[in-house]
């Protein structure tokens, strides 16, 4: 066999799940196997089985962190309170910054793993319609009738899974000078100066 010894430490599920969303990342869900686990966290294959039933079970819990994180944070973000729509919009860019509110590479690496896996892809496609539903929400609190509140949160929706699905990188200084305009062009008003020295606090 080429397990490593049990000593008595078999890692603790959340440092499976970490490895194996690190696998994820890097390879797809392809690479997110037993084994290379193991070797990763220099563990015994038997360890793994401590903490799921099988390499089925890792990977649904892969998906129930993913939809924790993104789905919920941008949901969450989309609720929070605002005194105005550019500062509500604001609430829901810190997703677009803050890795640990939305994990742009975990969007994108479930995108490709769906394109393979039809359970997933209706998964997805419903996790879609929720955070459209609440982007929408968002835009009909502040008083914009109903197509406009849709189109307006497909333009945001659809302008950030692109941004993911370019894999595109941008600098945090690039992304901020650029945000003011995103508003702008999203809800039709500007933020003001307070608004924004907020949010760029919340990031710098």
């Amino acid at each position: 066999m080429n397990d490593v010894p049990d000593r008595g430490w078999r890692g603790s599920a959340d440092l499976w799940l970490d490895a194996a969303h690190a696998l994820l990342l890097e390879g797809g869900v392809e690479a997110v196997k037993v084994a290379p686990l193991a070797a990763r966290l220099n563990l015994s294959r038997t360890s793994f089985y401590h903490h799921f039933a099988d390499r089925d079970a890792l990977l649904a819990a892969l998906i129930a962190r993913w939809q924790a994180q993104n789905t919920a944070n941008l949901v969450a973000r989309c609720e929070a309170y605002a005194e105005t729509i550019a500062e509500a919009v604001l609430n829901v860019f810190d997703c677009w910054i803050d890795v640990r509110l939305f994990d742009s590479a975990m969007d994108f690496a479930i995108r490709n793993w769906a394109l393979t896996a039809p359970d997933l892809a209706d998964l997805l496609q419903q996790t879609d319609q929720v955070r459209l539903a609440a982007l929408s929400a968002l835009f009909r609190r502040f008083g914009y009738d109903e197509a406009q509140a849709d189109t307006r949160a497909r333009v945001i929706y659809l302008t950030q899974v692109g941004y993911i699905s370019m894999r595109s990188a941008e600098s945090l200084e690039v992304r901020l000078k650029r945000i003011p305009a995103y508003v702008m062009a999203f809800t039709g008003t500007a933020a003001t100066d307070q608004e924004m020295a907020r949010f760029s606090a919340r990031h710098l």
